[in-house]
């Protein structure tokens, strides 16, 4: 446990030095995932499927604000519905247009929601984004998350009938128009996620901001629960698609990732649970304190020490005659005797 706590640090250490390289970076590969969705899936004008595009536009979204991925995102379904035919366009765009005003009336900080919600269709876990944002968004996302969901099916029902769509005739027009409605706005399975969606998203809000221990385990598992039931008895009465061995992984899924946020964003020691009372002149105050579970980050510094001694060179006078002699110098000798001098006649 202890080092998942120093880990947990060292990456909120980490993202908090280099947030300004970090937030370009995932907004680039939300965008990126995004464009590269709708051209595999819906890649109908040819000179908007080169893999360049989306590269294109995710690297200017890298300097954009996060909400202009939703609309780049809408522009280039809209010129894919145009080369399919004319009444897609036109339905696509009423859709798109509604869907964004709505967002940026109701929920204009949680754009990438839009984006994300069709990402996690894609990827066969969408039901991990309800539960999260419960967890750390508002009610709110209810509104992008289902509008994410209009666009994934609108998006999946293009790609399954090319054909009848790019057909022409005025015949085919009406019923183009009929399909169209019945099964992008009056579609059964996709209003019982988008109220599957949003009572998942509204419970886990209320039971995580409760004063009770434990709040956001028992909110991460009634939402899970809640999610669960609804998408099956729905699944059941409607009679619509929906694989149940997808739900109960997707629900497995969506719950452990749920756990991890929590431990990232909620990690508090109830059995250091304090209460404080206390009041001023008008009111008396009952505060209810949890600890955070924290850990020191030790920081190891490592000191190179040098163990070999420096040899200090010797002084002249201390050198012995032998090393004096060896260099070419005489060594000096005193004189023997009384010092005087003897001379033969």
């Amino acid at each position: 446990m202890t080092t998942l706590l120093e880990f947990r640090e060292k990456l909120k250490l980490f993202y908090a030095r280099a947030e300004i390289y970090t937030t370009p970076m995932w907004k680039f590969l939300l965008a990126f995932l995004a464009f590269l969705m709708i051209n595999m899936n819906v890649g109908f004008m040819t000179r908007l499927k080169s893999p360049t595009i989306p590269l294109v536009l995710a690297l200017a979204c890298c300097l954009l604000p996060v909400n202009m991925i939703a609309v780049f995102a809408g522009i280039l379904i809209l010129a894919h519905a145009y080369a399919l035919s004319l009444e897609v366009f036109a339905v696509a765009a009423v859709l798109i247009l509604i869907m964004l005003l709505v967002y940026f009336r109701m929920a204009p900080e949680q754009g990438y929601l839009l984006v994300a919600v069709p990402i996690a269709f894609a990827f066969k876990v969408p039901y991990v984004l309800p539960l999260v944002m419960g967890l750390v968004g508002t009610p709110v996302a209810a509104i992008p998350v289902a509008c994410g969901t209009v666009v994934y099916y609108l998006l999946h029902y293009m790609k399954l009938n090319t054909a009848m769509l790019s057909e022409s005739g005025s015949e085919t027009m009406q019923q183009k128009l009929l399909n169209l409605f019945e099964n992008v706005v009056n579609n059964k399975e996709m209003l019982l996620l988008i109220v599957a969606f949003s009572l998942t998203i509204l419970l886990v809000y209320v039971i995580r901001k409760m004063s009770v221990d434990y709040a956001w385990y028992a909110a991460i598992i009634m939402g899970t629960i809640t999610e669960f039931l609804v998408v099956l008895v729905g699944n059941i009465m409607l009679q619509t698609t929906i694989g149940v061995l997808s739900l109960i992984l997707g629900s497995l899924v969506a719950m452990g990732v749920a756990v991890v946020l929590q431990f990232f964003l909620f990690s508090v020691d109830y059995s250091r649970t304090e209460y404080v009372q206390f009041e001023d002149d008008e009111y008396y105050y009952y505060v209810k304190a949890v600890p955070k579970i924290t850990i020191a980050v030790s920081d190891k510094k490592v000191k190179k020490i040098n163990t070999q001694r420096k040899s200090q060179p010797k002084s002249s006078s201390s050198r012995s005659p032998a090393k004096a002699a060896s260099k070419g110098q005489q060594p000096a000798h005193k004189p023997s005797g009384s010092g005087r001098s003897s001379s033969r006649m």
